[in-house]
């Protein structure tokens, strides 16, 4: 008998994964294709669509008709700020261009000094100034620097959205994509910021994240999702729960989420780099990120280069109570690796290793700065009246005792709680396209 499946594409800007999910939405095959990046037309990198396309298309198609499985449903999620431009035929008019390219700073200048100024746009539309990540932005690029093309352009639509649109001929908008920085969404009316009506901007009205449509491929008909944008599809599994939480998802960055913060983003918090995500309920979810993985990376190395150890080794170390004593004797608050400036993130130029004893102690004291620099990011995400009783912590931090220990001490009121969710984004995308609770997630009390 074949086993009923739920197919989600997790497009990630370095991963893209295949994933399987059963009824009971465990995992049933998940698989990864790799893909070279190419060129877009200005010869800047950017992810291979062509063969991306090829990949969901024929990968669909074999799931149609295969002897093992019996596809139900598919859905994607995707890294976000990026859109594909359609033309009258329907077919895309440019490549997928990358969210790290440059452009000029100039080009939003317009629209800041229409709608109130630059922070009050930022902060109306929860976006910080982001250049090409913000989505709306790259709109207005292409417009300026490729009219010819602009011109062409009936639909506009966000990644997650585009590859549905593969599948199944459909234009759509839905909440997660269109709120996450894209400086096109008015956080405080909840709708489209009046320069999408004034520009002439061709978006759909966002529909239901939970929207499908039926397709025939193959023979067989299969409920196809409208795409999720991946962050926001990482927080549907922690719905389940009835208790408040905040979600760290650690990792190059430490993206810290509060979809219980009701309160409006202010211009101080956007200036300390907060910015507002939409949960699947379309509700706004405040969020504050810190370069923790990237930051770590570099100061190890130092460490592990001065006293002659693997890159590896901080793995091996553990929480030492003694260790944390001396520390804070020894340098009481004092920085020893990042400048002394307020909220500074920028490592030293010179770290003096010989005031270490040892690799441990080097490596307390990194932690020590390294979190309560992620505690000051988390408490921008808090409100006044902060009703959260969990913090889970996911990806490459989750399993360091020394970071988990520090959160630990930094919320003695809130349990923080280690998740073994893996795939998170593909299981929050199979969820809206299902209906169906999880039902597999393993969870670690460490308070």
């Amino acid at each position: 008998m074949k086993e009923s499946v739920t197919a989600i594409f997790d497009i990630g800007k370095t991963n893209k994964k295949l994933i399987l999910f059963g009824n009971d939405l465990g995992i049933v095959l998940e698989e990864e294709k790799k893909f070279h990046t190419v060129e877009d037309d200005e010869g800047f990198e950017c992810d291979d669509i062509d063969s991306i396309e090829r990949w969901i298309v024929d990968t669909v198609k074999q799931l149609s008709v295969s002897d093992k499985y019996d596809l139900r449903a598919v859905n994607f999620t995707t890294y976000g700020a990026t859109l594909a431009y359609l033309g009258e035929d329907g077919k895309r008019l440019t490549p997928i261009y990358n969210y790290l390219k440059p452009i000029d700073d100039r080009i939003p200048e317009n629209i800041y000094k229409r709608y109130g100024g630059r922070d009050e746009f930022c902060r109306r539309s929860a976006s910080p100034a982001l250049g090409m990540l913000n989505s709306g932005i790259q709109v207005l690029w292409l417009k300026s620097t490729k009219p010819e093309i602009y011109s062409k352009v009936k639909h506009i639509l966000h990644f997650p959205q585009y590859l549905s649109y593969i599948l199944t001929g459909k234009i759509y908008s839905e909440h997660t994509s269109i709120g996450c920085h894209t400086a096109l969404w008015d956080f405080d009316n909840m709708t489209y910021h009046p320069w999408v009506r004034d520009y002439n901007l061709n978006l759909p009205q966002p529909s239901s994240v939970s929207t499908v449509n039926e397709v025939v491929i193959e023979g067989k008909t299969i409920n196809v999702g409208i795409g999720i944008h991946d962050s926001s599809a990482s927080l549907a599994p922690y719905f389940e729960s009835s208790e408040k939480f905040l979600l760290l998802s650690t990792g190059t960055w430490c993206i810290n989420m509060n979809p219980f913060n009701t309160e409006t983003l202010t211009s101080e918090q956007l200036d300390m780099d907060c910015l507002c995500y939409m949960s699947i309920g379309r509700k706004p979810v405040k969020s504050s990120r810190i370069f923790l993985g990237h930051m770590h990376e570099e100061a190890v190395a130092k460490i592990a280069n001065h006293f002659m150890k693997p890159a590896a080794y901080f793995r091996t170390i553990k929480t030492d109570p003694n260790m944390i004593a001396i520390i804070q004797a020894k340098y009481d608050g004092k920085k020893i690796f990042y400048k002394s400036a307020p909220d500074s993130m920028e490592l030293r130029e010179f770290i003096d290793m010989y005031e270490f004893v040892s690799y441990e102690e080097a490596y307390h004291q990194l932690m020590n700065e390294l979190c309560e620099l992620t505690v000051e990011s988390i408490k921008l995400i808090l409100p006044s009246g902060d009703d959260t009783s969990r913090i889970y912590i996911t990806g490459g931090f989750s399993g360091n005792e020394v970071f988990r220990n520090y959160i630990i001490k930094a919320f003695p009121s809130k349990k923080v709680i280690v998740s073994e969710i893996v795939n998170a984004s593909a299981l929050g995308a199979a969820i809206v396209v299902s209906g169906l609770k999880s039902g597999n997630k393993v969870n670690l009390d460490y308070n």
